[in-house]
This record gives C-alpha cells, sequence and structure tokens, in this order.
C-alpha cells in the first residue's frame, strides 16, 4: 500500500460554489455533523448510484454493490482472500452435489422481522428468475431450499466449485417484500446502517442500525453523494464538504498528495482496464486482426505514462492477484507485425472503425482510448471515438452495437468464474466470441471441486483468451482512495467494495466559507 500526506492552501472560492451545490442536497447536515456531535461519513463514490436492487439488470455495477452492502447483508463475505461468515455462520459439503448453510438466530430485518431461510431462498430464485448479470454464476444450482428456519440447502446439477464466491453476492431481502415494484427505492435490510434517502443517479442516505447483529456502527450517518467531475470530487474533499472519495486517476493524485489533512493510499485490487473486439463484426472476426491491433498498442509505455505507479502491465485477461488468474506471454509492440498480420487478413491498406466507453468513467480513459487510437491510425487503422452516456453505452454495450469497447471491470468476488465464467461463454455472447473449446474448459473450471484443478483449468481457459486476442488488456489498476485524516479504521478491499460498518470520524468537519 502507498500512502501519501503533505500540505498545501485551498482553494476557498471554488469551495465555496461547491459548498452551496452540495448543500441543495444535503439540507442541514452540515450543522448536525459539526455542531451536533453526530458522526456523519460523506462519501463521493466515483460511480453513480443507480440502483439499491442487488438482483436485477444493473446488479453487476460496483455502485450498487458497493451502496447495497450497507443495507442488506450476504451470507458470505470476500475479506483478505478468504470467504468468511456473514449470515451463514457455518456450511458444508456433504456430496458433490449438495450446499447446506446454517444460518444466524439473532438476525432482524430493520423492521424487527427475523431474517430466516426463506429469505435466503426468495433472494436467490429472484436473482435467478430475474436473469441479469449476475444470474450466470448461478448457472447448474437445480434448487435453493430452505430446510428449516435456519438451515439453507443449495443442490446443484453438477459438481459447483464456485458455490461460495457466488453466495457471497447473494444480498438477503424479506421473502414477502422483495418482488414488489417500490420495494427497492427504499429496502429494508438486515445489515449495519438502515435506509433514509435514495435519489438515483445523485445520493443516497442511510442512519446506523443499532441493533444489527454484528455491533453498531461507529457512524451516525452514511451519506453517498455522486460528483461526477473528478476535480470537483476533489475540492469537495479538500474544503470538507466529503470524507472520503474513491477511484482517484492517478493524474489526479497530485493535486490532493500536498494537502496535509489528506490521506492518499493505492492498494492491490482486482480492477483492470481492458478493450474488447465484438468478434461477430467484421473485420474482427479475423484473429490476425485482434492480434494486429494488439501488437500495435506499446502498453509499456502507455501504462507509465499515463498511469505511472498506480497500474501494472496486465500478464492476463483477469488480474493476478484473483483466484484462477495466470501469466500470459506479453504481446510485444511490434508495429512492423501489426501491418504484416493486416495484410495477412486482407487489410494491407487498413481500416476504419469506432471505439465507445463511458463518459462517466472520466478523463483517465479518454487519455487511454486517445492513446490507443494514435497507436492504431500509425498501421492504418483510422477509429472514430464514440464517448456515451452510461444508460446509452450499457445498452449499446448488451446489444453488441459496437465495434470496440474500452472499459473496465472488477472481479467482484476475487474467483475468476466471476469473469471469466460469466462474461466469456457462448451463451453470455458480451461480446461476440464463441469457443466451444472455451465453453468446456470453463464448465470444467466451475464444476471442479478441487481448487489446483481450477486454477489449472482456468489458466488454460485464460491462455485460450490471450492468444486468440477476444480483448487488449493493457493494465491491471491499484485501488486510489484519499480520504481526510479525521476518518479511521478505513481499508480498501481489493475488489474495490468500500465498507464502513468499522469507520469512524473524529473532530468537526470541515468549515467552507
Amino acid at each position: 500500500m502507498m500512502r501519501s500526506r503533505a500540505h498545501r492552501p485551498l482553494a476557498l472560492g471554488l469551495a465555496a460554489v461547491l459548498a452551496v451545490a452540495l448543500a441543495a442536497c444535503g439540507g442541514d447536515d452540515d450543522e448536525s455533523a459539526a455542531g451536533g456531535g453526530e458522526q456523519v461519513l460523506r462519501v463521493a463514490p466515483s460511480v453513480a448510484p443507480v440502483s439499491l436492487d442487488p438482483h436485477g439488470e444493473q446488479s453487476a455495477e460496483e455502485g450498487v454493490q458497493e451502496i447495497v452492502q450497507h443495507l442488506l447483508d450476504p451470507l458470505v463475505r470476500l475479506e483478505d482472500g478468504e470467504f468468511v461468515p456473514v449470515l451463514a455462520e457455518s456450511w458444508e459439503n456433504p456430496d458433490d452435489l449438495t450446499w447446506v448453510f446454517h444460518l444466524r438466530d439473532d438476525v432482524t430485518f430493520h423492521d424487527g422481522t427475523p431474517l430466516t431461510a426463506a429469505d435466503v431462498k426468495a433472494s436467490a430464485e429472484r436473482l435467478i428468475e430475474l436473469n441479469g448479470p449476475l444470474a450466470p454464476l448461478w448457472a447448474g444450482v437445480a434448487a435453493v431450499e430452505a430446510a428449516d428456519e435456519h438451515t439453507v440447502t443449495i443442490r446443484t446439477a453438477q459438481p459447483l466449485g464456485t458455490v461460495i464466491s457466488t453466495v457471497s453476492l447473494l444480498f438477503v431481502g424479506p421473502a414477502d417484500r422483495i418482488g414488489a415494484a417500490d420495494f427497492w427505492r427504499a429496502p429494508v435490510g438486515s445489515g449495519p446502517f438502515v435506509f433514509d434517502e435514495f435519489l438515483p443517479d445523485e445520493r443516497v442516505v442511510m442512519t446506523a442500525n443499532e441493533d444489527y447483529w454484528g455491533g453498531a456502527p461507529e457512524l451516525d450517518r452514511l451519506e453517498f453523494t455522486y460528483i461526477p467531475e473528478i476535480s470537483a470530487r476533489l475540492t469537495a474533499l479538500e474544503t470538507g464538504e466529503v470524507d472520503l472519495t474513491t477511484g482517484v486517476p492517478p493524474d489526479q493524485a497530485p493535486s490532493i498528495q500536498d494537502n496535509e489533512d489528506i490521506v492518499f493510499e493505492t492498494s492491490p485490487s482486482y480492477t483492470y482496464y481492458f478493450m474488447w473486439f465484438n468478434s461477430g463484426r467484421e473485420p474482427f472476426t479475423d484473429p490476425r486482426v485482434r492480434q494486429a491491433m494488439w501488437h500495435a498498442v506499446d502498453v509499456e509505455t502507455i501504462v507509465a505514462d499515463l498511469f505511472g505507479d498506480a497500474a501494472t502491465v496486465a500478464r492476463g485477461p483477469i488480474p493476478q492477484d484473483v483466484f484462477g488468474a495466470s501469466e500470459q506471454q506479453p504481446y510485444e509492440y511490434d508495429p512492423e507485425l501489426a501491418r504484416q498480420l493486416l495484410a495477412e487478413a486482407g487489410y494491407p491498406d487498413g481500416f476504419s472503425t469506432t471505439l465507445q466507453w463511458p463518459r462517466e468513467s472520466g478523463a483517465n480513459i479518454r487519455s487511454l482510448a486517445q492513446t490507443l487510437m494514435s497507436h492504431w491510425a500509425e498501421v492504418g487503422i483510422t477509429v472514430e471515438p464514440l464517448e456515451k452516456e452510461r444508460a446509452q453505452w450499457i445498452d449499446d454495450l448488451n446489444a453488441l452495437s459496437w465495434d470496440l469497447n474500452l472499459q473496465t471491470n472488477s472481479v467482484g468476488t476475487g474467483d475468476a468464474d466471476y469473469t471469466l465464467g460469466r462474461l466469456y461463454t457462448c451463451e453470455a455472447n458480451r461480446n461476440g466470441f464463441c469457443s466451444e473449446e472455451l465453453d468446456q474448459l470453463l464448465l470444467a473450471a466451475k464444476s471442479a471441486l478441487d481448487p489446483e484443478e481450477r486454477a489449472t483449468l482456468y489458466e488454460q481457459a485464460a491462455t485460450l483468451i490471450w492468444e486468440q486476442a477476444v480483448g487488449i488488456f493493457p493494465m491491471d489498476l491499484g485501488n486510489n482512495v484519499a480520504y481526510r485524516d479525521r476518518v479511521e479504521g478505513f481499508e480498501m478491499p481489493a475488489n474495490g467494495r468500500a465498507r464502513f460498518h468499522e469507520v469512524s470520524v473524529t473532530g468537526e468537519a470541515a468549515e467552507v466559507y
């Protein structure tokens, strides 16, 4: 982990402007935080809070998972690379097709209703039935049963070595209400915080659950306020309008590293950049074209120039700290070989295409896209940039209405199945690439119960994805977080889903003049 702290004067003029903007969202919270003795933590996440539904079409969004985990509990949680008990205090695998989870008997929802196995069953079945982006993780599950009030049995159609990682993203709500259309606008969960307010794409507010089975939070109030522009986010941090922000682009770090009141940390993560080819469209149906475009890119220089110590050159299609990751042979920067491969594929003079990415991802992805396009231009490939609003980008991404797609992703469970098994099968059809051999490898890896066997199979799958150049995987990212030094007890997990149950704040919030 890298940490830095120094000092520089605040930009008070801009701070005053931000104070007015945030006050419009926050009402009288500043007065209560500074003068009333409440412990209030204000977080400016890097991704907008688009939904509070952890089962539906936006369930894989990092912003959804980061916020929902404070309101609802999963069966288990990933901590330091290991799965630890949450709602399930223990579990066993009595045979190859059966997993039994024993629930805590002291958990209640925020309205006082006991949480039982029926709630787990209903939540799992809803996630599967909605067929959202997390549903493929449940492929192979034959049934979820409530054996008694505190015992859940998951039966599988074939052996599944991914059950524990899968249930780490099963957030449990009350069985009799989760199907209601308006429930997820104000969800009732069992987590350490209680819902208070939700303005989609803007703000989420929650208060401490004093009766939380895991112990009441240190904080009285937790607020997430989305500030789209990174410069405005960092100014809000410096002036004390927010206490913590995530996803700080490395090129922005110098602007806050001189402030003695701010801590900047970079830690290992499961997050990475990748660029997919739409392998169902010409000319990307030919692997030589895909390989040529990779050889045309000087990845080492791009990472060093744009990201510095905040990223490392990727050695596989998933970050190296993820279970099942393996180190692949790098694609050498070789423009001449790129031209040769293009000529062999029938494009001696290159071609024209388009590259899309989500605007909300900020200036860093824009710089990366522009750099990639300049490298491709040198071998005759002209690329039209398509920076899209996130909602439109998601629609086009899912409809395969694109040529090249650039984005980040985070392996939410820390397991290769979350990314490889969910995104690279023929059935998933997320990028137009379909390989029966890859499907067989991923199914075998998902089915294997022995971790070493699973890791070997994922290595073979990753090699196929890499050698076929299903995408370009330039770099693995660190978790870049900045927070005011009044924040105590904060640690960013590798999956990037920051938790605030055990975080506290000291002193008064900074005043803005």
